[in-house]
């Protein structure tokens, strides 16, 4: 069986489990100078950590991704250089998992998800600012006389029918105050992972293949700044030049954005996926490390199996057959690694058993992804 490859000293991502030493590393590291960014964190502002649902389920995904030497080369390589990894194979060899396999080893909170469809523009990832609410509200504010509680102009127990009439010699009413533009705003997935910190969060930009063709165009600027701006909060800089909103983890854990501008400190750690479908233009591939994932062979489907299920391969030869009619079947069509785990779970929970069964079983769980018979 191929053994797992040793460690090199200058990798700070090994896939092997959580590594204080190494993520002290990762954080202490000088970037090359033309990734060297000066935002300024907010101190009133903390980034999700290790705990909660949301990294619990990163990191019940990433402890289950199984790199090999040539994976942990490239992703350490994208990590030295703060570049984003361009992670390109077939659906189901473990894309998209990679990116919590990162997080999880290094310690850096739960994963960021932006998944990309071909309606999918720059401003999505950036930030959702919600005109229409914010219009609403404001001709609502117009509508209720001066000094009213909203909440009894709202039809509120108590409320009065008619409002009473002005008292002439009170001062003049000023006009209503629009709302708040913080209440309309939050920061998207890509926005969230740019905001300025001492440790980088990790971004999955899922099938970018998807997108429309101008998309990866977008996003050269600002992979190359390390920040973007916020036209709606810009505006009103002279006015109000700091903004709390909300982010893509919680929309009421709001951070301080000031002249609208986000400014990276760290580069995020960004995965973006692709399945083929698509070319992109050199430009944007020069801005990214590229890694290609291979469909796993049996000595790499045994060491997943054996940390995603506990299963060795080598101790019964049904697991072993059923490896091998995983790989016999994948020369027909693509299948994903997950059907394989399917398989194997199903023979654990006894399920299939029958010998009778077993051309059943296979044609059931291990569908063709691709293929004449897909």
């Amino acid at each position: 069986m191929e053994a797992e490859a040793v460690a090199k000293d200058w990798w700070l991502y090994h896939g092997s489990g959580p590594g204080e030493d190494r993520r002290a590393r990762l954080e202490a590291g000088s970037p090359p100078p033309w990734r060297d960014f000066t935002g300024t964190p907010d101190p009133g502002y903390e980034p999700p950590g290790c705990e909660g649902p949301a990294w619990e389920r990163t990191k019940r995904r990433g402890m289950g991704y199984v790199p090999d030497e040539a994976e942990k080369d490239v992703v350490n390589t994208a990590l030295y250089l703060r570049r984003p990894l361009l992670v390109t194979g077939k659906p189901g060899v473990g894309k998209s998992t990679l990116a919590a396999g990162i997080a999880t080893d290094l310690g850096l909170g739960p994963v960021l998800h932006w998944p990309i469809t071909s309606r999918t523009v720059l401003r999505d990832g950036l930030y959702l600012y919600d005109a229409i609410g914010r219009l609403q509200e404001a001709g609502l504010e117009q509508l209720r006389p001066p000094g009213a509680d909203p909440a009894r102009a709202a039809g509120a127990p108590g409320a009065a029918a008619v409002p009473p009439p002005p008292d002439p010699a009170a001062a003049p009413a000023s006009a209503p105050a629009a709302p708040s533009i913080s209440r309309y705003l939050r920061l998207g997935p890509l926005g969230t992972a740019l905001l300025p910190q001492d440790r980088p969060r990790v971004l999955l930009v899922d099938e970018i293949d998807k997108s429309d063709i101008d998309l990866p165009g977008d996003l050269l600027t600002v992979f190359e700044d390390g920040g973007f701006l916020i036209p709606e909060l810009a505006r009103l800089a002279q006015e109000d030049p700091t903004v709390a909103i909300g982010t893509d983890d919680d929309p009421e854990a709001t951070v301080r954005i000031t002249q609208g501008r986000v400014q990276c400190r760290y580069f995020p750690v960004v995965v973006l996926t692709s399945n083929g479908e698509r070319d992109f233009p050199p430009a944007f591939l020069r801005r990214c490390v590229r890694l290609h994932l291979e469909a796993p062979g049996p000595e790499k489907l045994a060491r997943i199996v054996r940390r995603r299920l506990g299963v060795d391969i080598e101790a019964g030869e049904e697991y072993q057959d059923l490896v091998q009619s995983f790989l016999d079947r994948g020369e027909d069509g693509d299948l994903a690694t997950d059907q394989l785990l399917n398989a194997i779970q199903l023979r654990l929970a006894g399920a299939w058993s029958a010998p009778g069964d077993r051309d059943r079983f296979l044609a059931t769980v291990m569908q063709h992804l691709t293929g004449p018979t897909a």
